[in-house]
C-alpha cells in the first residue's frame, strides 16, 4: 500500500503593505519541452490591499493524477475525466461512443508518470493534484496536441514561485515565462504541513518580499 499523500497548507499574509498588489501562485516545472508541448498553469490569483491586514490560504495534496483537459481562451477550465495516479505509474486514455477513459495505473518507468493516448484523435491532457474532498485534479501542467499513438511523461516536482503581477487568472496556460521575475520560490516537499509566510513592501525600494513568519 503507497504512503498517504503529504499535505501542504500555505499562509500568505500582510497588514499595512502600502500598496495595493497582486500575487500570483505558478508551479515551477523541470520537464522538456517546456513552453513547447507542455506549459505550466497558474494556480492562485489574490489581491492584497494597502492597509489593514489580509491573508490568502493555498493547500496542495501530493496526490498526483491524469486529466482529459477542456481549454477555453487561454484557460483549463474543465478536466472531462481523470484518474488518481503515483510517481513510476503509467495509464492509457481510450474513447469510445464519445465516452473517454483512462485505465486503471499500471507500474511504469522509475519515477516519472506516463500517460498514453490511444484514443485515435489528438488530445489535450493535464497533470494535475487532487485535495481532499475534490473529485476533479487541480491542474499543474498542461500538454497540447497530443497525438494518438503518442504519450506524455512527467516528472513532477512541487516548486511554487510567487510573483507580483495581475497579468494573469487562475488556470490561465503560461504559454511562456512570465515577464516578472519570482519573489518567491519554494519545494513545498520540504516544508511542514502548515506554513504562514509574511509578504511585506520596502517602502524606500518599492521591492516585495515574501518571508517565512
Amino acid at each position: 500500500m503507497s504512503p498517504r499523500p503529504f499535505v501542504k497548507n500555505l499562509t500568505f499574509q500582510s497588514n499595512d503593505l502600502g500598496k495595493e498588489v497582486t500575487i500570483m501562485l505558478a508551479w515551477s516545472p523541470n520537464v522538456e519541452g517546456l513552453y513547447e508541448d507542455v506549459f505550466p498553469i497558474v494556480w492562485k490569483v489574490s489581491k492584497f490591499g494597502k492597509s489593514g491586514p489580509y491573508r490568502a490560504t493555498a493547500t496542495y495534496t501530493a496526490q498526483l493524477a491524469f486529466a482529459r483537459a477542456q481549454v477555453e481562451s487561454g484557460k483549463v477550465i474543465s478536466a472531462a475525466t481523470s484518474v488518481n495516479i503515483n510517481n513510476s505509474e503509467k495509464t492509457i486514455l481510450t474513447e469510445a461512443n464519445d465516452v473517454y477513459h483512462f485505465s486503471t495505473p499500471q507500474a511504469g518507468t522509475a519515477g516519472i508518470l506516463q500517460a498514453q493516448n490511444h484514443t485515435g484523435s489528438i488530445q489535450e491532457i493535464a497533470v494535475g493534484f487532487v485535495n481532499k474532498g475534490d473529485i476533479m485534479p487541480t491542474p499543474v501542467l498542461y500538454f497540447s496536441d497530443v497525438g494518438d499513438g503518442s504519450r506524455v511523461t512527467a516528472k513532477f516536482t512541487p516548486v511554487l514561485r510567487a510573483y507580483i503581477t495581475s497579468d494573469y487568472e487562475e488556470t490561465s496556460i503560461l504559454r511562456g515565462q512570465v515577464d516578472t521575475p519570482a519573489i518567491w520560490s519554494q519545494d513545498l516537499t520540504g516544508l511542514a504541513q502548515n506554513t504562514v509566510w509574511n509578504l511585506s513592501r520596502d517602502a524606500n525600494t518599492g521591492r516585495y518580499t515574501i518571508t517565512h513568519a
